[in-house]
């Protein structure tokens, strides 16, 4: 069995609200300087659910990352915590990339790639949270997609998928290939372990291009950004003066009834 996790390198969230700043004008986050990025909490999340199948079943994990060199370190993480392979499409300008974009070059790279069973995806990104990129790869590759998974197992030849919903789960089985996105519900991911990130350092990432895969960058996004902004919150207090509290709750009834709350 043969297992790709595609992960991504995003601004750690943990960063002080005060160091976190953007360019309108360009309509792009701006990297807070001396705060390293970080996997992306979900896309952690799908490699612990490899992980576990490899535990189970002996598969093979490969983690595949779109970015610019940088984005090897997510890599490295994840081969820490047990992937067996790393592959890193270089393409600077990812940023750049709409979700249709990006699921483009991802579904190229799995193309290339090739003898997949299973690929993982984190059910959203850490960073613009759109959740689109895993189901498009799906329909790119034209495999059958399973969202929000809090397990994932086999049953027989087929995937068992316990899929989060509003008020529990439900389970699904599904043929492979096939693409999984994957919730916080499965649970912890682990941790690298020293001897992990020793291994880690010593494995040879292979680095290939977008030309490398055969990848068409479009010109044109699908999407477009029409505005990015900080929001902005404006709290007003007003004080009631009164000699009494009756005079107080009626004086507070009118104000009430003229901002239209009552």
């Amino acid at each position: 069995m043969n297992i790709i996790v595609c992960i991504k390198q995003v601004p750690d969230p943990e960063i002080p609200p005060v160091k976190f700043q953007i360019d309108p004008e360009g309509k792009k986050v701006i990297p807070p300087d001396g705060v390293t990025p970080v996997i992306s909490v979900f896309d952690e999340r799908a490699v612990e659910a490899a992980l576990k199948l490899k535990d189970k079943y002996k598969a093979k994990v490969t983690a595949l990352t779109l970015g610019p060199d940088s984005a090897k370190a997510v890599i490295r993480h994840a081969l820490a915590m047990g992937v067996d392979a790393g592959v890193h499409i270089q393409y600077e300008a990812a940023g750049e990339l709409d979700s249709f974009g990006t699921a483009h070059v991802l579904m190229k790279a799995i193309e290339k790639i090739g003898d997949y069973s299973l690929v993982l995806c984190g059910r959203q990104a850490a960073d613009w949270d759109a959740g689109q990129v895993g189901l498009l790869i799906a329909e790119n590759l034209g495999i059958p997609v399973v969202t929000v998974a809090k397990k994932v197992d086999l049953q027989d030849d087929k995937l068992r998928v316990e899929s989060v919903i509003q008020d529990g789960y439900h389970v699904m089985e599904v043929s492979m290939p096939a693409l999984v996105t994957v919730s916080s519900e499965i649970g912890l991911s682990r941790l690298p372990t020293g001897i992990g990130i020793v291994k880690a350092a010593r494995v040879k990432i292979e680095n290939l291009s977008v030309e490398d895969i055969g990848a068409d960058i479009p010109e044109a996004r699908c999407t477009e950004l029409i505005k990015l902004y900080v929001p902005v919150r404006d709290i007003q207090c007003q004080i009631i003066e009164a000699d009494t509290v009756q005079e107080s709750a009626e004086e507070l009834a009118v104000r009430l009834r003229e901002a239209k709350i009552i």
